[in-house]
This record gives C-alpha cells, structure tokens and sequence, in this order.
C-alpha cells in the first residue's frame, strides 16, 4: 500500500517501523492476554500471516482474522499444535517441523507440541517485510539485527515479545532523537 503513488509522503522508515511496532505490540497482546495465551496458528507463510492484519486509514495495524488462535495453558504445562496436518518450508519455526525424517511418516500423535514461541520466529521476516526497501530502512533492520537474530534462536532461547516490543520501542526513540539532533544541526 505505502508503495502507492499517492501514499509517497508516508512511505518512509518511520512509518513502516510503526508498522512493524503494531505487528509486534498484537504479538505481545496475545501472548499476555488476561485470558491467557494465544498463539497465532494462521501464519504458515507471509502471505497467510499478513493476510490476518488490515492496515487502517490512519496506517495502523489491527489484527483481522482470529479464527486459528488456540490458548495454551501454561499453569497445566500444555502446549498448542497448528492443526493435524504436517508443515514444512522456511517459514514455519523449527518445532514445527516433523522431527522424525522421511523415513518415519508423519503421525499428528507423535507431533510434539510447541508454544508460542513460533510466532517470535516470524517477527524478523515480517518486519523486514513491512520496513521494505525506503531510505533509511536498512539502519533500521542494522539496529535490529541482535533482538532479529535472537527470535531466530531455539524456540526455550527466544526473547518474549515483551522483549522484543521493548527493544523496537528503544530504536524508534534512539533513531527519532538522531534524526532530530541531525535536523537541529541542518539548521544551524
């Protein structure tokens, strides 16, 4: 959308950064939930997951499609499976992956079942996306390539999203000051 034409004004890092901190703070609600904690099962490529988000007028993200959001129990030491079918492709996290080969077909009963930590897998690739290719999005993507890098770890090493939305939250305000700083000086 923000590669429109007549979006050209708001097609800039900040905003796609907005973006990406939207699709971050939606993680972050559903994992800390007062109901308890969702994951978003509908996410098994980039397509699919961002089609469960619609951008508003004033270019804010709210989640769209909750149809495929199953609610771990963590007190009972539960964990959640994305449907009775196998996954596969670089998209999906690690744990949701057969673990037994080719040589063993996949049985949904011996799936193991993961948590929520597979939707932390999908932040880089997501927000990569929404940052896209505009000036100043790759400083962006080098500020944060360790909290990227991190979501990519083994699923009991990933940070929470409360993490993750704290370390966006701290590049956006690091990088406005910049820029500011950067304007001031411009001026003088």
């Amino acid at each position: 959308i923000l590669n429109l034409p007549k979006y050209k004004n708001y097609n800039t890092w900040h905003n796609r950064f907005l973006l990406a901190i939207g699709y971050v703070s939606i993680i972050h609600f559903l994992h800390n939930n007062p109901l308890g904690t969702f994951v978003m099962c509908d996410s098994s490529d980039l397509n699919k997951t961002l089609s469960q988000y619609l951008l508003t007028s004033n270019f804010h993200v709210v989640v769209n499609d909750l149809d495929a959001l199953p609610l771990l129990n963590k007190r009972a030491g539960e964990l959640i499976k994305c449907g009775h079918r196998e996954l596969d492709g670089e998209w999906v996290a690690p744990e949701q992956l057969w673990p037994y080969g080719k040589e063993v077909p996949f049985d949904d009963h011996l799936m193991p079942a993961y948590n929520e930590m597979i939707d932390i897998w999908k932040i880089p690739d997501v927000s990569n996306f929404l940052l896209g290719d505009v000036d100043g999005s790759d400083l962006v993507r080098f500020h944060l390539f360790s909290i990227h890098e991190a979501c990519k770890k083994n699923a009991a090493e990933r940070p929470s999203a409360q993490m993750v939305l704290d370390r966006y939250n701290n590049v956006l305000a690091s990088l406005v000051r910049e820029a500011t700083v950067s304007n001031t000086r411009d001026m003088l």
